[in-house]
């Protein structure tokens, strides 16, 4: 019997450990054979821990388990859902960037080539870097972390600029509150981001590559830098697959400030300094890591490009729509009935993921607004539910994707307690540079308490605040803070003491 098991952190929390314990112990007890593949989760959390039984070629789900249902597994007596693949959470993906995730070990190298693993970098060894950069090009991948910026004029950019050495440094420290695909990815398929960054380093020149990682993710750090070594052991780093050229790989643990997702902040921690935020120019890109040309990308971005080289840019690119091509990992959290992770192509209604997807909220009350793009994005209210899930899409409605984790709150949600929550993170994580962010967000937080204390004539003073720190702040962190406040402000001005007519 062949059973697969998650050993994501959201599978170990909700009790996967026990119930890899159970089927060891029961099958022992039963003297029965088996295979336990322990593997990266499905994305479908609210089945977690997810056991998949494979029959005929065709894995059967059960879940959630528990460690006393484990018995029925053998006997034949516990409820199944059927093949997992046809769940209709499942069956609705589009999967390119997490394909093999939740199917393989992510430690099986031959798993990996069995599924497609290591065929875009052998097709990348056959490239010149300007044809890989093309490539990356003309299939329309955007940076999927942040403003979306394309993936290919980042790497031209570096693979034309002078420099003794040039890096690689994979931005994996997932900050924004509701997103988790990095860490999902890294534990369930890291051999994707590593083939991924060797491209990377083909394409521009590189060397040497950094995965810069949160600490609060002890699970992907130990399974990434496990994969590093059997990726070393297996000639895909150092002597590029005997091909003569060089790429080295190091896993680098941040302390998690979520500054450090900014990447010139992030930079100065890989260096040993102060994470702060670096003036521009010059442009990473120009003088980055030590001062070397430097392409900074996020894990999704890097962990696509093996199956744009795989199956081709044109093939990426027949997915999405507008500039917004190919999938996005989109991460549904808050509350939902469906939490969990959903890859779709680009130009999927938010309404339908919100009402369909994520099955509307847990507690069955009206959606009252949904937040995308982490704790610094914009509040988007059931009004808004026909805007299609693309960059240039949201922002005509002054939101922005950013690392497209979504938030649901039901009407029980005080959107003035939201906004006050927005500037005091940003009080509370500014890297205390630039002065609107560091005392913005503090003067911030003033203003708000004066609003919730009856003082309504504090409304236009919070407006203006809010504008200085788009204008003036010098990362995402000042600069993107205004949108959750601003956008409570037009959606509920109520909850702020004004009449919607007023505010309109």
């Amino acid at each position: 019997m062949k059973i697969y098991l998650s050993q994501d952190s959201a599978a170990k929390a909700l009790g996967a450990e026990e119930v890899a314990a159970a089927i060891r112990t029961e099958a022992e007890a039963r003297g029965q054979e088996i295979t336990l593949v322990r593997t990266g989760s499905r994305g479908m959390i609210w089945l977690e821990p997810l056991v998949e039984i494979e029959r005929e070629g065709i894995r059967i789900g059960y879940g959630p388990m528990t460690a006393d249902g484990v018995s029925g597994l053998f006997d034949g007596s516990a409820p199944d859902l059927g093949p997992v693949e046809d769940i209709p959470f499942f069956a609705a993906q589009t999967r390119l960037t997490f394909a093999r995730v939740g199917r393989i070990d992510p430690l099986d190298l031959a798993a990996y080539e069995a599924e497609g693993g290591l065929s875009g970098l052998r097709r990348a060894l056959e490239m010149t870097p300007e044809a890989i950069v093309e490539e990356v090009k003309a299939s329309g991948l955007r940076g999927r972390g942040g403003a979306g910026f394309p993936t290919g004029i980042k790497w031209d950019t570096v693979r034309q600029a002078e420099g003794a050495r040039k890096y690689i440094v994979c931005n994996a420290d997932e900050g924004d509150s509701g997103t988790f695909a990095d860490r999902m990815l890294i534990e369930g398929d890291p051999m994707a981001l590593i083939e991924g960054m060797v491209i990377a380093g083909l394409a521009v020149g590189a060397t040497k590559g950094f995965v810069y990682l949160r600490s609060e993710y002890p699970d992907a750090i130990a399974v990434l830098r496990a994969a590093i070594a059997r990726a070393e052991g297996a000639g895909i780093l150092g002597d590029v697959m005997g091909s003569g050229r060089q790429f080295d790989l190091e896993v680098r643990v941040g302390a998690g400030a979520y500054v450090c997702g900014e990447e010139t902040s992030l930079l100065n921690s890989i260096e040993g300094k102060r994470a702060v935020v670096r003036a521009k120019p010059p442009l990473p890109a120009i003088e980055g890591l030590f001062g070397r040309p430097t392409v900074v990308n996020n894990v999704l971005s890097l962990a696509t490009i093996p199956v744009i080289f795989e199956k081709g840019a044109g093939h990426y690119a027949g997915f999405g729509l507008g500039r917004s091509l190919g999938t996005m990992p989109i991460q549904i959290a808050g509350n939902v009935r469906f939490g969990g992770l959903f890859e779709t192509a680009f130009g999927m209604p938010l309404g339908r993921l919100v009402e369909e997807i994520a099955g509307g909220t847990a507690s069955g009350r009206p959606v009252k607004a949904v937040q995308v793009g982490g704790p610094l994005g914009a509040y988007l209210t059931p009004g808004q539910f026909d805007t299609p899930f693309g960059y240039e899409e949201f922002d005509r409605e002054g939101a922005l994707i950013g690392h497209a984790g979504i938030v649901v709150f039901d009407e029980s949600a005080d959107m003035r307690a939201m906004a006050r929550f927005a500037m005091e993170f940003c009080a509370v994580e500014s890297c205390g540079k630039c002065t609107p962010c560091r005392i913005g967000a503090v003067r911030g937080v003033e203003v708000i308490d004066r609003i919730g204390a009856g003082d309504a004539s504090a409304v236009p003073i919070l407006r203006d605040l809010c504008e200085v720190m788009r204008d003036g702040s010098l990362c995402a962190l000042g600069g993107f803070t205004p949108y959750p406040v601003l956008s409570a402000l037009d959606h509920f001005p109520e909850e702020f003491g004004q009449q919607r007519e007023a505010a309109e």
